[in-house]
């Protein structure tokens, strides 16, 4: 849940969402199914990948699901809103000290990194699924402190 909500920057609904066909292996990428039924492709990692096999052979071994749902709770049925929820601040608890910890803050860690490592707005745009940029433009703020800070270490006048 955590890496695919990372790496991907999907919302929690979309990770629910998430059905084993729209697991592409040969082109490493996932099939999102956005607000408005609005549908994109989003790569993913070999690693990602690789972690999705092996979750799915121990979820098969494990149980006989009724539904064609990527992910599943404890006892094999569908997740859910608050079950996400509680598992990723359960583990992002484990390794943070932040005091947010919900599936969201990891889409605007996601759309964060990818802006302060280069990315293109519109290009991330793309990725989170948004109809429009200004929408998108609320994850930059932290690329603006980036840009102020690179500027003040490298500009004569900085």
């Amino acid at each position: 849940m955590v890496t695919l909500l990372y790496e991907c920057g999907i919302r929690r609904a979309e990770l629910i969402g998430i059905k084993d066909e729209d697991i592409d292996m040969g082109r490493q990428q996932v099939r999102i199914f956005g607000k408005r039924s609005k549908e994109r492709v989003i790569p993913v990692s070999e690693a990602t990948l690789k972690m999705i096999a092996e979750y799915r052979q121990q979820r098969d071994a494990e149980f006989k699901v009724d539904h064609s749902h990527l992910l599943c709770t404890d006892r094999g049925s569908k997740v859910y809103p608050k079950f996400v929820y509680e598992r990723v601040n359960l583990y992002l608890g484990r390794v943070s000290t932040i005091e947010k910890r919900s599936p969201h803050i990891l889409r605007h860690t996601f759309a964060t990194h990818m802006l302060n490592n280069g990315a293109q707005l519109n290009t991330v745009k793309e990725l989170l699924g948004h109809s429009s940029l200004a929408a998108t433009q609320i994850y930059t703020h932290n690329t603006i402190e980036k840009l102020k800070s690179i500027h003040e270490q490298n500009h004569p006048k900085g």
